[in-house]
């Protein structure tokens, strides 16, 4: 039979005539309807020739290709058996080769509109079966994941199990992403060649070099222009994405996890599921693929209500706290319009730096010697919620708990400290009662509606599948105790952004770094899969803390609107004219909220290299705002006209400047003459194509325009 999965745009076409292993004939642009005389037709003409010094039958990249169908690429499953097992070495020596077959009979499609079908594979004399799971979602997402049993008397080793999908022969040129703490996500291009380029993370986290995607699309492809085919890997630890072009002739692109080496042991009857490898592909560039996924994503999100604005004390007092030295905050957090007052690091027993005490999960006595409950008084008191930072995966070698408990930690006695800690192993069921109470007791004795969870340091461990599983379950069940709770997931930055922790999670921290000209790039990559109502983006101080580079208000303001806004600024020190800019600034990003995080995130391929572009236009087209941000010096003395992307060609907008601050600085001895009279008017058509002239912005300046459909212009 030949299964043909389709939704918004996207066809997965499979050939699953037989009894031996499916072939995947065709993912990307849509097909149209097919009735199964041409389904069948389409098969049969995409038999290849058979090549010279080949396989003797014509060669089809499987659905899970392994060498023993002839695939002498990267095998997308690789289970062994030991030759001295129950088994026996036959066994073994088909484990390393498996050929898969199904039973006769109908495949198990789940979904009534087609849009979700399993594959039930098994190789008798290897002792092992195989459930391949494939979903289109109506947005045209394709997610997939693999299960593993064993069949055998004896172990069965999981060393990969990943998806493997086909990409055409003009998706030429490779996009994935690189970086370092405070500098996430920073792109790589290459081009395709014969060979594989791999990314793998080794972190037990994504790491701050997380691949995180690896797109392949037609040469030169942008955020508006070209074809684009992408994977993700939806897993919170260790991992693995690849591109392969193989001197036969066949491409694919694959994802999945990582496990080291003998992490992953069946014994006779269990099963091994993995996470879900997300697959994206579109006809209209990167955006296509925000275009997808964020759709797709809030079909599922936890978030239920607006983003509220956020206040973190960590860059404002660090771990100088006291109830003296944190009401001015809270005052000045209250003015402005804060709505979520987040106490960070330093809260709990001994915890004065990061050498000490973490894991102690009490109230430090001495700082707060009536407990949290002044403080969270005082916040609750002015209309804000209260959030509490903890790292509960983590402890300190320096504290009670690992004094008590040495043989919590995970890995050798003698491993490496990061950050001046440890792991605790969460997959010993005594270490995850222990974190799961100690929580649970903090959220019961005070009014905790957030969490900031934390995450510092690798694992340099190889137990990543038992960790990250364990830490999924821990806050599956905080979740199902607290339904209210709501979690942000830091890992020093954005050192674990994945769709898996997504589902778990209402707000992400895309990185440390708090400097404005930094978090443009981080953004525009992160954003590519997870919506800006996730992505914390925080006003901090004049000069940012990690780079020293010193930004004007209106820069920071406008970099921090674009997501979960929030304050990372010791407001207590701002002068009167500040606080009330960032209270103009609140005001502004509440009325806005709604159209950040529901619209469609756009971005234009630059005319100008020092040129930054991007905004969020609502579904119907009907209200859009932009930011226009000058990184560096322009390459002409008057800069081209900016190009507003994603507006409805045939209406007619009203375009204005938002201001969120004193004006930007520009370098000019006049602005164009529609930016003095306050807005313009133009077609949606006009403002894609000719564009729109703007100030001729200073470097590490922003615009911001907001851009209204005239009713009756359609």
């Amino acid at each position: 039979m030949i299964h043909h999965l389709r939704a918004a745009g996207v066809s997965l076409l499979i050939d699953a005539r037989g009894t031996g292993m499916p072939a995947v004939l065709h993912w990307g642009p849509e097909l149209g309807p097919l009735t199964s005389d041409q389904a069948e037709a389409l098969a049969e003409a995409s038999i290849a020739a058979v090549a010279p010094s080949s396989i003797d039958i014509p060669f089809r990249l499987g659905l899970v290709p392994t060498w023993g169908d002839g695939w002498t690429g990267r095998p997308g499953v690789q289970i062994s058996r030991d030759p001295a097992g129950r088994d026996g070495p036959a066994a073994a020596d088909r484990a390393r080769t498996p050929r898969w077959s199904r039973e006769p009979g109908p495949d198990a499609v789940t979904d009534a509109l087609g849009r979700s079908i399993a594959f039930d594979l098994y190789d008798a004399e290897a002792a092992v079966g195989l459930r391949v799971r494939l979903e289109l979602a109506p947005e045209g997402v394709l997610s997939q994941r693999m299960e593993i049993v064993n069949a055998g008397a004896g172990p069965l080793t999981v060393a990969r199990a990943a998806a493997v999908l086909p990409l055409p022969a003009r998706a030429a040129e490779l996009l994935d992403f690189s970086g370092v703490w405070g500098r996430e996500r920073r792109p790589i291009r290459r081009p395709l060649e014969h060979g594989i380029h791999s990314r793998e993370g080794r972190h037990g986290r994504g790491g701050h070099d997380a691949a995180f995607l690896l797109a392949a699309g037609t040469p030169g492809f942008g955020y508006r222009r070209g074809e684009v085919w992408a994977v993700h890997a939806a897993w919170s630890g260790d991992t693995e994405l690849w591109a392969e072009a193989s001197a036969l002739g066949p491409a694919v692109l694959a994802a999945g996890e990582l496990p080291s080496p003998g992490e992953i042991v069946l014994q006779p009857g269990e099963r091994y599921t993995g996470p879900w490898t997300i697959g994206v592909y579109s006809d209209s560039g990167l955006d296509g693929i925000s275009d997808r996924v964020h759709p797709w994503v809030r079909s599922w999100s936890t978030i239920r209500r607006p983003r509220p604005v956020t206040l973190n004390t960590w860059e404002a007092v660090y771990f100088g706290q006291s109830l003296e030295r944190l009401l001015p905050l809270v005052e000045a957090a209250s003015r402005v319009g804060v709505e979520r007052f987040v106490l960070d690091d330093g809260w709990f027993a001994g915890r004065r730096d990061d050498r000490r005490a973490l894991g102690d999960w009490v109230v430090d006595s001495e700082v707060w010697p009536q407990g949290l409950h002044p403080l969270i008084e005082r916040v609750t008191g002015a209309g804000m919620e209260f959030g509490l930072w903890v790292e509960p995966e983590m402890v300190s070698v320096d504290s009670t708990l690992a004094r008590a408990h040495p043989e919590w930690l995970l890995g050798r006695e003698d491993a490496l400290e990061w950050r001046f800690q440890r792991v605790l192993d969460l997959g010993d069921a005594a270490v995850a009662e222990h974190v799961y109470s100690r929580l649970s007791a903090l959220i019961e004795e005070y009014p905790i509606a957030y969490l900031k969870w934390d995450h510092n340091r690798d694992l340099l461990d190889g137990s990543a599948h038992r960790q990250t599983t364990a830490v999924y379950a821990l806050i599956d069940r905080l979740r199902r105790r607290f339904p209210r709770l709501e979690i942000e997931s830091c890992a020093s930055g954005g050192a674990r952004l994945d769709l898996g922790m997504l589902t778990r999670v209402d707000r992400v921290w895309p990185s440390d770094t708090n400097d404005p000209l930094d978090r443009q790039g981080i953004h525009a990559a992160t954003s590519l899969l997870i919506p800006p109502e996730y992505l914390g983006t925080h006003l901090g101080a004049e000069r940012a803390h990690l780079t020293g580079r010193s930004a004007d208000l209106s820069f920071r303001l406008a970099a921090a609107l674009f997501g979960s806004a929030g304050i990372e600024w010791d407001l207590s020190a701002a002068t009167a004219e500040d606080l009330a800019v960032i209270t103009s600034w609140v005001g502004h990003y509440r009325r806005l909220r709604p159209l950040l995080h529901s619209g469609r995130v756009v971005r234009a391929d630059p005319d100008d290299p020092s040129e930054w572009v991007h905004g969020v236009v609502a579904d119907d087209g009907a209200h859009a705002v932009f930011a226009v941000t000058m990184r560096d010096a322009p390459r002409a003395a008057i800069a081209p006209p900016v190009r507003l992307p994603g507006l409805v060609s045939g209406r007619t907008y009203r375009v204005a400047p938002v201001a969120l601050a004193a004006e930007p600085r520009a370098v000019q001895d006049a602005p164009p003459p529609w930016y003095v009279a306050g807005e313009v008017s133009m077609a949606g058509a006009a403002l894609a194509a000719m564009g729109l002239p703007l100030p001729l912005l200073a470097p590490q300046q922003t615009i911001v325009l907001e851009a209204v459909a005239i009713a009756g212009t359609e």
